[in-house]
């Protein structure tokens, strides 16, 4: 598999996530991914990131509780 970025070979291994929203921060240190050895750009499949998804979900409407109680 070639990088779309720079043309590098991408290789599995595990690469950190982390987004800042709706007033929380979320980090995964290693999520399974594709990671150019040439240039380091990141790939996520399908499946991780339908489950990444689904944590943000989840996140999302468990922290509305704790804005609203405040």
């Amino acid at each position: 598999m070639k990088c779309m970025f720079c043309g590098g070979e991408m290789k599995r291994n595990a690469s950190p996530f982390h987004v800042d929203r709706n007033g929380y921060h979320l980090v995964m240190d290693e999520v399974p991914a594709w990671v150019c050895s040439q240039c380091g750009e990141v790939y996520f499949e399908e499946p991780e990131v339908i489950t990444m998804q689904n944590m943000m979900r989840a996140i999302d409407a468990e922290s509305t509780k704790l804005r609203r109680a405040g």
